[in-house]
């Protein structure tokens, strides 16, 4: 039976090519969406779903609670410690600190190789709590003592080629030689560590004192701590209890800090410690299954309307016996084999557009994947969805035909039935565009705001270059004297991080004018050198820069400051005495910048200060003159190889780094315009195969209608009257559900756009004109038939 009803519908589909063509078409479409979609989504959900014991293994984080609550990925130093001494919840914890682009150079017939590296340092007990399997080992040795690393098969491969790399060594940042005493295998794309050279956290004493110390006075955004819990432990109560371990190490903040235990599998997708946003996740799910769902509309709506025109068929098949039934699946497998055609063509389109894909989200998805068990049954499924959903509506229109009717030719439209769900479905497919085109308008409005703002400083034109860990300061005044002679370049300075950074460095409560007790909140450090507030543009609205001392005796403030402190004016900062990090840093209040946005507008802004610490730069900014860039830029790399001959030079733009904050954001807005722009082309084409249909239908009408005077502007009104009031429904639909949306996405930051009228009025005018298009060809060719030519056919 299902072999004939195949036969019979493939004998059908040849009859109606033009038809069939633009169903496959759509549904391909519709298809390759849907796969890249799950393809994206599913890479995301794989997250670190690969370790043993992943239920118990929780990193723990800090909330900030004062004004607002603030959230860090980090803790304290000495807090890994205290969690292990003072607490029986674990069976294992670990501490692990991360660095971007850190120089690694070889050694021995290796020199002239250096390399950018993710480096993490971290202690042996981290990879018994994450599965990251050792491949190679230096005897019995382990991540215990200074001066060893372990490095994964990728960099093994770039370092050393194909020679052993156990006992071998590498120098990092020019500074510390290394040992290779174990190989890892690659990390995986999906984990939230990253890095290809893990060192020995007591290496770390060699380059960052304060993060390998067991301090409490304060938090670097890149030092985490992982722990393997014990079976079956109550998190809340553990959370409770860590408050006795602020209230012992660091009694000033037992207001103010609370550390949570953050499950690994809420890692990657909590974006207060900057996680994947997962509403983006469930969006561009909801996106697909639009997408689908105007591929089906499309099919049920040609499909639907053609039961006119099989009406014949249908009738003789019932007087030779088929029941309804019969009927039924006859046209489930037609649809059926229009949608397995589909389903091959569109993963022909993924393959071919697999790499573009990844470029552009920046994954490392292939063909491989496709066989992946969890897609294969995604794709076996999407296609039993479609041929049921799809086929269902029409097959049920087909198998209710009286044959009577039928056979006699006196079957109307009417007698079909369908066209008020025809309309319904037309309606909800312009719905489905209008909330689209006002997403992608609302979010591309967002971007450019955040990238666009006055943010408090100057970020155009400033090259932000890195500089070696620990160098002399001559030769960094040397370097900063070279580049500050260089034709194009307006000013330099050196300093730890730039305004708007990603990388903060915060210090948890301020003693204010010799008060007894500190003031409850961080605030940001900014170590510079006195052409800081120069180089970036900050406006200076009380008193003056601070003088480069060999220590911090004085520092400059924002405004914020004054407003965390309750204060009337700012100028009632300067002069008093202010301390710091436990009283690590005691200096007086010389002057006050104007707030300026040190991150980025998911948050509000923040308290800064600013002194100077030769030893804690990590980069110089140079600000050129845009109109004459290049040579600027070819200078500065010129006198940076007279001084720093060994080192890698590389250099960014800060309005660069100021936007790949929100790459996240952008990869939506690209998503959204391109399967926004999808989805309309899906509907356009169903539009088009209807007026197709319903052209052929009223030629006759059309006929008559210019025999007695109509004229083409008639004949057009006749076709777009209808749609136009259905996108008018549309609209009235559409609005109050896109505002609701994009209201909704739009608290995720502290500093917004409104949603203006025009943006619905933009979205619906376009609809009309992308309907009023399509329509119109067919429309007008139809008008512009001779009449004669048209009656005598009919």
């Amino acid at each position: 039976m299902f072999k004939n009803h195949l036969k019979i519908a493939w004998r059908n589909l040849k009859k109606r090519k033009v038809f069939a063509s633009i169903n496959i078409l759509g549904l391909s479409l519709g298809f390759s969406c849907a796969i890249l979609i799950f393809l994206f989504v599913n890479h995301h959900l794989q997250f670190d779903n690969f370790h043993n014991n992943s239920d118990r293994i929780y990193r723990v984080v800090t909330e900030e609670h004062r004004d607002e609550v603030g959230y860090d990925a980090a803790v304290p130093p000495g807090f890994a410690k205290g969690f292990k001494t003072d607490y029986d919840y674990a069976e294992k914890v670990a501490k692990i600190f991360t660095r971007e682009g850190w120089q690694i150079n070889g050694t021995g017939n290796k020199t002239s190789q250096r390399f950018q590296e993710n480096v993490a340092f971290t202690e042996p007990v981290f990879f018994e709590i994450l599965n990251f399997p050792l491949l190679e080992q230096l005897g019995d040795q382990t991540l215990d003592q200074p001066n060893t690393a372990y490095i994964t098969e990728r960099f093994s491969k770039k370092m050393f080629g194909d020679e052993n790399p156990l006992g071998k060594t590498v120098v990092v940042r020019n500074k510390e030689t290394i040992q290779i005493i174990g190989v890892l295998k690659d990390l995986p794309e999906n984990t939230v560590i990253q890095g290809d050279i893990f060192l020995s956290y007591e290496t770390l004493k060699h380059y960052d004192r304060f993060v390998y110390s067991e301090s409490w006075g304060g938090i670097n955004s890149s030092l985490m701590c992982f722990a393997l819990l014990h079976p079956n432990q109550n998190i809340a109560e553990i959370e409770k209890n860590l408050i006795q371990l602020v209230d012992k190490h660091r009694p000033t903040s037992k207001n103010v800090h609370r550390y949570k235990l953050q499950s690994l599998d809420d890692i990657h997708f909590d974006n207060k410690y900057g996680g994947v946003n997962v509403s983006l996740l469930w969006i561009f799910t909801l996106i697909g299954f639009f997408i689908i769902t105007i591929a089906c509309i499309n099919f049920i709506n040609i499909s639907a309307a053609q039961a006119f025109t099989r009406s014949k068929e249908i009738g003789i098949r019932k007087v030779l016996g088929s029941f309804k039934q019969h009927l039924f699946w006859q046209f489930i497998s037609e649809t059926f084999i229009i949608s397995l055609f589909a389903l091959i063509f569109s993963l022909i389109i993924v393959i071919a557009v697999l790499p573009s894909f990844n470029g552009l989200f920046t994954l490392n998805l292939s063909v491989i994947s496709l066989l992946d068990v969890k897609v294969i049954g995604f794709v076996l499924g999407l296609l039993i969805f479609v041929s049921l959903f799809a086929g269902s509506y029409p097959g049920i229109l087909l198998a209710r035909i009286l044959p009577t009717l039928a056979l006699k030719g006196k079957l109307t439209q009417k007698d079909t039935g369908g066209k008020m769900t025809r309309k319904v479905l037309v309606t909800v497919q312009f719905a489905i565009s209008i909330v689209l085109i006002v997403a992608t308008v609302t979010i591309g409005k967002q971007i450019s705001y955040a990238i666009n703002a006055d943010l408090g400083f100057d970020k155009d034109a400033i090259v932000m270059v890195d500089i070696p860990e620990n160098i002399e300061r001559i030769k960094l005044n040397g370097l900063l004297e070279r580049i500050g002679k260089i034709s194009g370049v307006k000013n330099t300075s050196a300093c730890l991080t730039s305004p708007g950074g990603t990388d903060s460095n915060w210090i948890t409560g301020i003693r204010y004018n010799n008060k007894a007790e500190y003031e409850e909140f961080s605030i940001s450090a900014k170590l510079a050198d006195e052409n800081y507030i120069n180089t970036f543009n900050l406006e200076l609205i009380a008193g003056r820069n601070f003088y480069v001392r060999d220590s911090i005796t004085e520092v400059v403030v924002n405004e914020m400051v004054a407003q965390k402190l309750g204060l009337a004016s700012s100028e009632e900062l300067i002069g008093k005495h202010i301390e710091l990090n436990g009283g690590d840093i005691k200096a007086s209040i010389v002057g006050v910048i104007a707030n300026f946005h040190d991150q980025n507008f998911h948050e509000g802004i923040s308290p800064v200060f600013i002194a100077p610490q030769s030893n804690a730069f990590n980069e110089i900014a140079i600000k050129i003159d845009s109109q004459n860039a290049d040579a600027a830029l070819t200078g500065i790399e010129q006198r940076w190889k007279e001084v720093f001959s060994k080192y890698i030079y590389e250099f960014n733009f800060l309005d660069e780094r100021v936007a790949r904050q929100y790459e996240e954001e952008q990869r939506f807005l690209s998503m959204s315009k391109l399967f926004s722009g999808l989805a309309i082309f899906i509907s356009c084409l169903g539009l088009y195969g209807l007026i197709s249909f319903f052209v052929a239908q009223r030629r006759k009408e059309i006929g008559i209608r210019k025999v007695l005077g109509g004229k083409v502007g008639d004949i057009l009104l006749l076709f777009t009257q209808d749609f136009l009031k259905l996108i008018f429904i549309a609209g009235i639909v559409a609005t109050p559900l896109a505002w609701y949306a994009m209201n909704n996405w739009l608290q995720n930051y502290k500093y917004r756009v409104t949603i203006d009228w025009w943006v619905f009025v933009l979205a619906i005018g376009a609809i009309i004109a992308i309907t009023m298009v399509t329509i119109s060809y067919q429309a007008i060719k139809a008008a512009t038939v001779n009449p004669i030519k048209s009656l005598r056919t009919e």
